[in-house]
């Protein structure tokens, strides 16, 4: 309620109160400050005889200077295990299986595609025996230490399905009645 009353007032004579604020002389601009003259003193013929005289005691100066500079060798810092790449990346052709349609089809060596991650792991999950840590380093180009935390780290779902009998005996349940 206060916003429209607010507005009312404010609205109220708007264009007489801007016309008037048009129609009025506009005020004097504040004199500029000297340095601001420096353009108009550049036209007076002794200022631009300065700048165009060539000095030469000033010219015999700067012939004596001579500079002569030498880059440092350069050095490239080693941080450790980041090696700038010397070649180009060895690919190898990706395992793909049903999901052929959403893989990649070449995959840098020592890295493994999604669905190669994904097939990985299910194929552990469900042939452990088989499926070891050096099986898999060995068949996807790994190193044993990556393959060993993926195997710890990362697990797939399970996906269950209840039978329909068992939902009909929950859903027609009775509660108990207390006494």
């Amino acid at each position: 309620m206060g916003g429209r009353l607010t507005r009312v007032f404010r609205n109220f004579n708007v264009e007489n109160r801007a016309s008037r604020e048009i129609s009025k002389e506009k005020p004097t601009p504040a004199p500029r400050h000297r340095t601001a003259r420096l353009d108009s003193a550049a036209d007076r013929p002794e200022i631009k005889e300065e700048v165009l005289r060539r000095d030469d005691r000033f010219l015999t100066l700067l012939k004596d200077v001579y500079v002569e500079s030498r880059d440092p060798p350069v050095r490239v810092k080693d941080e450790g295990g980041e090696h700038l790449p010397s070649k180009q990346e060895e690919k190898r052709l990706t395992k793909l299986g049903h999901l052929e349609a959403l893989d990649v089809k070449t995959v840098s060596k020592g890295k493994i595609s999604l669905v190669e991650a994904l097939t990985l792991l299910n194929n552990h999950k469900l042939q452990p025996q088989i499926w070891t840590a050096e099986k898999i380093a060995a068949e996807y180009s790994l190193e044993l230490k990556e393959v060993n935390s993926l195997l710890e780290f990362f697990i797939p779902f399970n996906v269950l399905e209840f039978p329909k009998e068992t939902k009909k005996a929950v859903t027609s349940h009775k509660p108990k009645q207390l006494t």
